[in-house]
């Protein structure tokens, strides 16, 4: 059975006919995993053991089986096209085509997988990074570094409540605050930081950032 893309409406799908290449940002990332939940507006995935919510609008494209077959049914029915919920389900593999905008991450296309990849980050090798802080969120790092023959690059890797954070003063400012604490709080822009992470298809998740060097004294 052939594989339909269909453009997502709030709460719905409308087809959008079957592109042989959709068009993409080239900064697009990609997350593989299991859909744990869905909501008119957004689709929640366990990639390697982190959740990951996504934002849907009307630009994603979602491709899995049955979906121009349901799509067709809810026009001839009067119906703007079926819910997503109709097309991919809770339990189901899925790879997210997305983008991350400033934290939040807005899935551009949603597609139908035979598996979801590695359970736990765990199961991906780790790797390590050293660079300095260009900016940072809540939920995301970005470091500017350079590799061998002096090349320069810039990573941005995702950050959760699994994220560990080592540096001068953190285990105090953590306990200040009953254990709880905002990378925020501990990293800033100008730092030289140590980042262990995970490649999860494209989606760089840190397990840990260790501050070498705070930006003050490294004046």
């Amino acid at each position: 059975m052939r594989r339909t893309f269909v453009a997502l409406a709030l709460g719905a799908l409308a087809v959008a006919g079957w592109p042989t290449r959709p068009a993409f940002a080239q900064d697009t990332k990609t997350a593989r995993g299991t859909v744990t939940a869905m909501a008119a507006d957004s689709i929640s995935v366990k990639v390697q053991g982190v959740d990951m919510k996504f934002v849907v609008d009307t630009k994603t494209m979602v491709e899995a089986r049955g979906a121009g077959t349901k799509a067709r049914a809810a026009q001839r029915a009067g119906m703007p096209g079926p819910k997503l919920a109709d097309v991919v389900k809770v339990g189901e593999a899925v790879e997210v085509g997305y983008h991350d905008m400033a934290g939040t991450l807005h899935a551009a296309r949603i597609r139908a997988v035979a598996t979801p990849g590695p359970s736990s980050p765990a199961e991906a090798a780790s790797k390590t990074s050293n660079g300095t802080v260009k900016s940072v969120t809540a939920t995301s790092l970005s470091i500017s570094g350079s590799g061998g023959g002096g090349a320069t690059f810039d990573q941005t890797f995702t950050i959760d409540s699994k994220t560990k954070v080592v540096g001068k003063g953190a285990g105090t400012a953590s306990a200040a605050k009953g254990g709880k604490i905002a990378i925020t709080d501990l990293v800033a822009m100008g730092d030289r930081v140590s980042v262990s992470f995970h490649d999860m298809n494209g989606t760089l998740h840190a397990s840990e950032v260790r501050v070498t060097t705070k930006a003050a004294a490294a004046k």
